[in-house]
């Protein structure tokens, strides 16, 4: 299995504080089925100004250089998303793809500040991106509009909820939401969205069971292999004169 979204990095957000809980996360992943796992610090959030595309690479291979082979570690971002994202996005070096796939890994605001986002989801897949709108089932403005939702999907949105949603570890709320997701076809990809090894741990053998057992092993199969697998797999977006990743 693929985890695309989690906190696994040490001192950058508020993921791990150290290495060694930060090697014990990825050890818990791979235990919990996961050989690959893309690291997703915050990206462009006003509490972890020092947070960029460079200091992520960086600490993605010193953290892979103490884990070792098993998981697989590839460098990501859970990006903000605001008025500026567009502009940043078509400069060099301030936002980070999903291991260097054309996807995006999207932090919405949750009460709808910012971009609206059906322009948004329209305007990245424009110019070539993924938008993949992280934990929906978090999020009050989507949860209480559910055509809303479904605009996102169909302007060509990928939503990913967290595994401890479909659990009923993180609130009933989230659980109706994240399970009505699933129920309607929405959910693209579930993910961890760890943060440490007690709070928020990683992992997603028991959520991936909880789906084969409600909704079928071939779903489960899309959810959390072969949806993600897919994002790394899609041709590279065309860059624009001069822009990098």
């Amino acid at each position: 299995m693929i985890d695309l979204h989690g906190h696994y990095l040490p001192g950058l957000d508020d993921g791990p504080a150290d290495l060694a809980t930060a090697v014990a996360m990825c050890r818990l992943a791979a235990a919990g089925g996961c050989d690959t796992v893309v690291v997703t610090p915050h990206l462009r959030r006003d509490e972890w100004p020092e947070v960029t595309p460079g200091r992520i690479r960086e600490a993605t291979a010193a953290l892979q250089a103490a884990v070792g082979p098993a998981p697989r570690l590839l460098p990501g971002a859970e990006i903000r998303v605001d008025s500026d994202l567009l502009a940043d996005l078509a400069a060099p070096g301030r936002v980070l793809p999903l291991g260097d796939s054309p996807a995006l890994l999207l932090e919405l605001d949750p009460w709808g500040l910012g971009p609206d986002p059906v322009a948004l989801v329209h305007e990245l897949r424009h110019a070539g991106w993924i938008p993949v709108i992280a934990h929906p089932e978090h999020i009050p403005f989507l949860a209480g509009d559910p055509e809303l939702v479904a605009h996102l999907v169909a302007a060509g949105a990928r939503l990913q909820i967290t595994a401890a949603s479909l659990l009923g570890e993180a609130g009933r709320g989230a659980r109706e939401h994240a399970r009505t997701l699933v129920d309607e076809g929405l959910a693209a990809l579930v993910a961890s969205d760890a943060h440490g090894v007690d709070w928020r741990p990683p992992g997603l053998a028991r959520a991936r069971a909880e789906v084969a057992r409600q909704w079928g092993e071939a779903r489960a199969t899309e959810l959390f292999e072969t949806a993600p697998a897919a994002l790394f797999a899609a041709a590279p977006r065309a860059r624009g004169a001069g822009e990098t990743v």
